[in-house]
């Protein structure tokens, strides 16, 4: 087991900038096939996760590497399960939704913080989460973090929406559309889907403050009230959310070589493929460790470990 508090006090002590790549070494491994599991169309965990892809193929010059479209956090934690991808992105509380972690999978990394997003137009009559009840709400798509972390909501407020899954570009299109009166959606910060949305439309987030400390009272570890900055989205003022630590994980049958580039490429190269999402730059050696009841795998704990010598 990591001595992580004497792993951070290393790691204080070494910038990214300082890190020395080549873990990979000269010879690559024989790995033919490597899928990462990401997120709907206009959500961050797709774009994210395609660009991490790429950063990756120069050291595995004999793989095959695929970021494949999913629902997101809960569809990626049920393919990891059963061998369709080998690594993929999801969110904190979808993970420890039983309180441990999930058998056969550990972590590489924590990565970003998503933010809950309660999107609707300017005018909506919609001033808080309450508001939302019997009306028209995408909860995002099958299978998202967005849609279990809404759930959570939902049960603790006792709001009864008219519910419609959705992806997050789709919910996006039917909000400008005024075929729904409302999106929920948790990502990273900027979402392409809305600001996409917010150069059409003129919108406004809701105040999900009282919801955020009541998932924080319940739920002790992976929420965090937290605010949407007014520089986020053009014209849209800033409000108070509840964020939610995202992870890379990756299944334990990956070899310990394998993992060891990931995580170096993820925590090393992170300017390269983040470009345009700023809440994903802040990926970093510090706190890449703190992946909650998931244990690092081996070859991510072995690449730490030398990080901070």
């Amino acid at each position: 087991m990591l001595d992580r508090r004497a792993m951070l006090r290393g790691l204080a002590a070494v910038g990214v900038g300082s890190v020395v790549a080549g873990c990979s070494g000269p010879q690559a491994p024989d790995l033919a096939r490597l899928v990462l599991l990401t997120g709907p169309p206009g959500a961050v965990f797709r774009e994210v996760g395609s660009s991490l892809v790429a950063a990756l193929q120069p050291h595995l010059p004999r793989t095959v590497l695929t970021a494949q479209e999913t629902g997101s956090s809960v569809d990626n934690l049920r393919l990891l399960a059963d061998g369709t991808g080998q690594l993929g992105l999801a969110s904190l509380d979808a993970i420890e939704k039983d309180t441990k972690a999930p058998p056969g999978l550990s972590a590489v990394g924590r990565l970003y913080d998503s933010f809950m997003h309660l999107v609707v137009l300017k005018d909506s009559p919609i001033q808080s989460f309450k508001d939302i009840d019997g009306k028209r709400v995408s909860v995002g798509a099958q299978g998202s973090s967005t849609g279990f972390t809404a759930d959570r909501m939902l049960a603790m407020t006792g709001v009864r929406p008219d519910t419609r899954q959705m992806t997050q570009t789709d919910a996006a299109n039917a909000v400008a559309a005024g075929t729904i009166d409302a999106m929920l959606t948790l990502t990273g910060i900027p979402t392409p889907a809305i600001t996409d949305l917010a150069r059409r439309r003129s919108i406004r987030l809701v105040d999900l403050n009282p919801e955020a400390d009541a998932l924080a009272a319940a739920y002790r570890g992976p929420y965090v009230p937290a605010t949407i900055p007014t520089t986020t989205y053009t014209g849209v003022d800033a409000c108070p959310t509840v964020s939610v630590p995202n992870l890379l994980l990756t299944r334990d049958d990956l070899g310990d070589d394998v993992v060891r580039i990931v995580t170096e490429t993820t925590f090393t190269e992170v300017a390269a493929f983040t470009k345009g999402h700023p809440e994903a730059s802040h990926i970093n050696v510090r706190t890449g460790i703190a992946t909650g009841v998931v244990p690092l795998h081996p070859g991510a704990a072995g690449w730490f470990r030398d990080v901070k010598r």
